[in-house]
């Protein structure tokens, strides 16, 4: 019988930069994907997101891949999060729900609007929008976000299964 590795803790998300934009640009995926935050229309509890479309972007349709329309959103979205958060806290997305309005194209700029509806102990939830240069809306979504105290301890180990 195959030995098992040992169970080892649940990740828990690191505690953040205390500066949003600092932190922001460190890098991370959303820059990988070619998008940045705005910090000139961003604030306390809303955070933009801008990029042009490129042709990486775009899935055999020659239209933006779903998942570009996603990660901008949740960036935009868990930053505005992100913005809330106080000393020794911090965040991850627990539900994220998106919705495809229109197909964008090469070249077209998109601008990612995500803002904190209701910021809780431990749970804020967020929209956001995806809109082009001239304005059209390309996409919306919303989410939720799970917030760890520096006095959370970690999760317990999940029991022992029987074979």
């Amino acid at each position: 019988m195959p030995r098992r590795a040992p169970e080892l803790p649940e990740p828990r998300p690191t505690v953040p930069l205390p500066d949003l934009f600092t932190s922001a640009r460190r890098g991370g995926f959303h820059q990988e994907v070619g998008f940045s935050i705005d910090e000139a229309r961003s604030g306390k509890g809303f955070v933009t997101v801008t990029g042009k479309v490129e042709r990486q972007h775009l899935n055999f349709n020659g239209v933006v891949h779903g998942g570009v329309y996603a990660t901008i959103l949740d960036t935009s979205m868990g930053a505005s999060v992100v913005s809330l958060l106080g000393d020794g806290e911090t965040t991850a997305t627990t539900s994220l729900y998106v919705e495809f309005l229109r197909a964008a194209r090469e070249g077209e700029t998109l601008t990612a609007r995500g803002e904190v509806l209701r910021r809780g102990r431990h749970i804020a939830f967020a929209e956001g929008t995806l809109s082009g240069a001239d304005g059209r809306r390309f996409s919306q979504a919303r989410g939720t976000w799970y917030i760890w105290s520096a006095e959370d301890r970690a999760p317990a180990p999940p029991p022992e299964r029987r074979r």
